[in-house]
């Protein structure tokens, strides 16, 4: 898949102008052949306008409180299986450095079942998907349906034979923490 980015800013005058227009590699990995992730902006802050439209800092993959995060998630169908003979901590390097936290959400124990501190919004634009919660329950997602997720812990599941294509805007949020 191709994706084109184009970002827009204000000029000295405060008139709008497109400041940036490219294509934006997916990110992939060997330990999830056939999975992609587009990583197509990111902000640490809350945004003030006008804006000149440069990156802001985005460093972890998933959003501080008022930060934001967009991007496009192609998921494999089955179980990704990683090849035999994958060095497998290079692997884990190599994703913690293009998707920096990604793997400490993931739970070790139940593959793709994570949580994150962030409200997100998730549009299905093709394929089919199942989204997993706490207790096993799974609701079959199709291209043009959508999800709010509210913070809760949650794994994507492609059963289909298709890849499936999300996309989904993270933003962060707090979470209440016993005492």
């Amino acid at each position: 898949m191709e994706i084109r980015r184009v970002v827009t800013g204000h000029d000295a005058e405060g008139r709008s102008r497109v400041v940036d227009d490219r294509a934006v590699e997916p990110i992939t990995s060997e330990l999830m052949p056939g999975c992609a992730a587009y990583r197509l902006w990111g902000r640490d802050e809350r945004p003030t306008f006008p804006d000149d439209g440069s990156p802001r800092p985005a460093r972890a993959w998933y959003p501080p409180q008022d930060g934001s995060r967009f991007m496009i998630n192609v998921i494999a169908p089955g179980e990704p299986a990683p090849p035999s003979d994958l060095d497998t901590r290079a692997a884990l390097e190599e994703l913690d450095r293009t998707m920096p936290g990604a793997m400490a959400a993931m739970e070790p124990d139940v593959p793709g079942m994570h949580v994150t501190d962030s409200m997100d919004y998730v549009l299905v634009v093709s394929g089919e998907v199942a989204l997993e919660l706490d207790d096993g329950e799974q609701t079959l997602l199709r291209a043009g349906d959508v999800v709010v997720q509210n913070g809760t812990r949650h794994a994507w599941r492609n059963q289909g034979t298709e890849p499936c294509t999300l996309v989904g805007v993270a933003i962060g949020a707090d979470r209440a923490r016993p005492t």
